[in-house]
């Protein structure tokens, strides 16, 4: 009888953390690496946030809280929501998770059955499809293309739905791609949804405040009030407010659906670090002042990578609306030879060869689901991206 369970062998790590730790151990080890594979800020935490953590810790509130969240962090997420989105949710319907990767798991692992499908527009974030096949269900991948700015359309998704759908899994602006989807754009979707009612929506919207050069964003439950009784909305404060080390993401939905998470997570993690929580309700509560000059740098950041990238002969790289990510295309590199001899066949060589000539950390498109590609992070120093990005150019000029 073998140890480790089945379930695991469907599943495999995630790429994105093992590039991460990589090229740390390459670092460590004396090699000049520069890491773009990390979806994480470079900025510090704002000094309220932090500043309510440690008054946290000096009021003694320490403690066990409620398995999904104290009282007032389910407030200040109601009062985000219908102050940023126009969508009122109570208490009750909202659940808070350490970091936005146990909402999503928790809502899968309480809703899906063997057989029941979920739709993974990709480029998709590597962890969407495990998640599904560690909760028992079927991803269903629907590709899109560098054509349509790596965005799903109405067809696709019509396409893509049959009798077993349970979720439609959406993310804008998009991890890995940047993509955002515009008010009609969404509209389109939703549509289709309508003309389906057993299909639900998981809405990531984790890069929300990520948003560049004008681009408006929009959450399903928004876009179609129809929507709003089966749509569960996620969201978090890793991002657009530096925290991805403290571990607080939350989601909304319907009584039922956040119930039955609230069990999953009493029987798991139970609550989510107590200091954090506080530290979030800071986040939520507080001043928003950063939100507009981080954006500002991460626009110059992404302006300076697509410029160096575009150069290069052999890459197609386009500008996003969101998110701190771009996802060139190499698909004019494959068949080329590295100088230390390794033929180009995808774009995990592509990454791997990249890292071991140049040390240069990207990852590789299949990972998310989309080849040849590779995704850039460019949440990091300006002097950093242009080191990395000449090294990329230095690269993919010395193919042959």
């Amino acid at each position: 009888m073998p140890f480790i369970s089945d379930t695991l062998s469907r599943v495999k790590p995630s790429p994105t953390i093992a590039m991460t730790a990589k090229a740390a151990e390459l670092k460590a080890a004396g090699r000049d690496v520069i890491g773009l594979s990390a979806g994480e800020p470079d900025f510090d935490t704002p000094q309220n946030i932090k500043d309510a953590a440690v008054a946290a810790i000096a009021a003694g509130k320490t403690k066990y809280t409620a398995p999904d969240g104290i009282p007032e962090l389910k407030q200040a997420i109601c009062a985000k929501l219908s102050r940023e989105n126009g969508l009122d949710y109570t208490p009750a319907q909202v659940s808070v998770g350490a970091g936005g990767k146990q909402t999503l798991y928790n809502a899968l692992m309480a809703t899906l059955n063997d057989g029941d499908e979920v739709i993974i527009p990709a480029p998709y974030w590597v962890s969407y499809p495990d998640m599904v096949l560690l909760a028992g269900g079927t991803p269903v991948v629907a590709e899109t293309s560098l054509q349509t700015n790596f965005k799903l359309t109405a067809d696709q998704l019509e396409a893509a739905i049959t009798p077993k759908t349970k979720w439609f899994i959406f993310n804008s602006p998009s991890n890995p791609t940047g993509a955002g989807y515009s008010r009609e754009e969404l509209k389109e979707l939703t549509d289709v949804l309508l003309r389906h009612p057993h299909v639900w929506v998981m809405s990531d919207d984790m890069y929300e405040h990520l948003a560049y050069d004008g681009f408006e964003f929009s959450t399903p439950a928004q876009i179609e009030p129809a929507l709003y009784e089966r749509t569960l909305t996620c969201n978090g404060v890793s991002k657009a407010y530096a925290m991805t080390g403290w571990r607080i993401g939350y989601a909304a939905g319907p009584v039922e659906l956040i119930s039955a998470m609230r069990k999953i997570q009493s029987q798991s993690t139970s609550n989510p670090c107590t200091i954090s929580q506080w530290a979030a309700v800071e986040a939520l509560n507080g001043t928003q002042d950063f939100l507009a000059p981080n954006n500002e740098m991460f626009v110059r950041r992404r302006d300076l990578v697509v410029s160096m990238l575009s150069a290069i002969d052999g890459i197609t790289c386009p500008t996003p609306e969101g998110a701190f990510y771009v996802y060139p295309s190499i698909a004019a590199l494959m068949g080329k030879t590295t100088p230390k001899g390794t033929v180009i066949v995808d774009d995990q060589t592509f990454a791997n060869a990249l890292l071991d000539e140049a040390d240069v950390a990207v990852v590789f498109g299949a990972a998310f689901g989309l080849s040849p590609n590779f995704r850039v992070s460019y949440a990091t120093s300006d002097k950093a991206l242009v080191e990395a990005c000449t090294r990329i150019q230095t690269f993919c000029a010395a193919l042959t």
